[in-house]
């Protein structure tokens, strides 16, 4: 292992970790996509990493996917086709960020901001 979490330099290890895959089978996925362990999942196959069951394990509570990253200590690419494999596999459910529609309007939060400094 190396001084950076764990990740080895070699390209051996994230080909192991993903099964060979090196692309997410969902596109969709990004670095706020929400990530929760399914609640009709069963556990997982012994065939499973160590990496697939502490993403699994960690999923109890919603995450992140930058933040499930960070807590593997595994590049966001390598994590990112792993959840899309677990997302698959029916044993983690993905949300999405906030929807555009239902982001606030920047222009109005500007006035906002304008008038609370006028206040002072």
């Amino acid at each position: 292992m190396t001084g950076n979490g764990g990740y080895r330099d070699s390209a051996l290890r994230p080909y192991v970790i993903t099964g060979g895959k090196f692309r997410p089978s969902r596109a969709a996925l990004g670095v706020e996509t929400l990530l929760l362990r399914a609640e009709t999942a069963g556990p997982l196959p012994v065939t499973a990493t160590r990496e697939s069951r502490a993403l699994v394990r960690m999923c109890e509570r919603l995450l992140s996917l930058a933040e499930a990253a960070a807590h593997l200590k595994l590049p966001l690419s390598l994590v990112k086709v792993l959840a899309s494999e677990l997302v698959d596999a029916g044993y983690l459910v993905a949300r999405s960020g906030i929807p555009q529609a239902a982001r606030p309007d920047m222009e109005l939060l500007q006035e906002v901001l304008d008038g609370l400094r006028r206040l002072r």
